[in-house]
């Protein structure tokens, strides 16, 4: 028997999969007003183009350590996060640029803490993968595979203990649904009826491994089905259709019927990390993938042929982002270093 066929648990769970998908299936006709677009796109191009200012910073020694771009993902986590309210905590893996940005938190921070900044995030301390911002319910950005899921668990868990109404948002890729943990985290979840959606980025490597190289089955919207945990696949190149499966999955979330996954279908342009060359995969793979499926690109189209925007508006934005990114590269790099003392402190707290 194949995985596609395997028998759902029982008809309870098929009928939550199923008026999730007619859900998102009926919302997807739904109309975006111009403004709501416009705000996808601004949110969407401010992180491809700091992204590759960071990738920039990078490549002159002003980034040490790792680096994980997320070119190519934006529609996931813009779309997703135009769902969230304040009582929302949101928790992610080490490629984590664009969900801090998409969360409010400052560019010119964001650029300090990769450059090792006092200004930054973390004091410079945390670098790439590990900011934090508390005022945004941003709970980082971690480098271990996996490790966001059993965090994010715990976060869902503090909603549910405090009955404060917030869901968590869990991020991690197709790298991490095969760690043990992951599945512990799901086994809980369930049990507790937990706020969580697990969202899957599946950007079909991991590392330098395909996931049909590295997964028995690649549905990996299903892999919560024996604790009765509803999954739903989803292009995760088109931010409209994220923002719709998102809504539903926070809804579903929010309203005590607990957990949920979704395997956001994407695609990164660039290698693993910035040392990895990715030749793993084809120049063909990746061309035609950014000629038919780029969200940023897909989405100034269909604004133009809708005549919402003329290419002379598009062009100013893409000047004000960069202006903007340029004017947070220009911070980070004038900012100071920490003090070296600053070594000894945030690692014991008081109480």
């Amino acid at each position: 028997m194949s995985t596609s066929e395997l028998p759902l648990l029982d008809d309870s769970f098929k009928k939550e999969e199923d008026t999730l998908n007619k859900s998102k299936i009926v919302s997807s006709k739904n109309s975006f007003s111009k403004e709501t677009l416009l705000n996808f796109y601004n949110d969407m191009l401010l992180i491809r183009r700091f992204e590759e200012r960071a990738g920039q910073l990078y490549g002159m020694g002003l980034i040490g350590g790792f680096c994980h771009l997320y070119i190519g993902q934006e529609a996931v986590v813009v779309g997703l996060q135009a769902n969230v309210n304040q009582k929302d905590t949101i928790i992610t893996t080490y490629r984590d640029h664009g969900h801090m940005l998409a969360t409010g938190m400052d560019p010119k921070k964001v650029m300090a803490e990769l450059t090792g900044r006092e200004a930054g995030y973390s004091h410079g301390k945390g670098g790439s993968m590990h900011m934090f911002s508390k005022e945004k319910n941003f709970y980082g950005g971690h480098g271990i595979v996996g490790a966001s899921v059993p965090i994010g668990t715990g976060l869902a868990f503090s909603h549910y203990y405090n009955d404060d109404g917030g869901v968590c948002l869990c991020y991690f890729g197709d790298g991490a649904t095969n760690q043990g943990q992951v599945y512990e985290s799901f086994n809980m979840a369930a049990l507790w009826n937990l706020p969580i959606v697990y969202i899957i980025e599946n950007n079909k490597y991991g590392m330098g491994t395909s996931v049909e190289r590295a997964s028995a089955s690649t549905d990996l919207h299903r892999r919560g089905e024996s604790y009765g945990i509803p999954g739903v696949a989803v292009n995760g190149m088109d931010v409209k259709e994220v923002y719709h499966a998102g809504k539903s999955a926070i809804d579903h979330a929010r309203s005590n019927k607990g957990p949920i996954i979704l395997e956001m279908k994407t695609y990164r342009y660039r290698g693993h990390s910035m040392s990895d060359p990715a030749k793993y995969r084809s120049k063909e793979e990746l061309a035609k993938m950014r000629a038919e499926n780029d969200p940023i690109d897909c989405l100034r189209e269909e604004m133009m042929s809708s005549k919402m925007l003329d290419e002379k508006s598009f062009k100013e934005i893409d000047k004000k982002i960069k202006e903007r990114v340029i004017e947070a590269a220009k911070f980070a790099q004038e900012s100071k270093e920490p003090d070296p003392a600053e070594l000894w402190t945030d690692v014991l707290l008081e109480v």
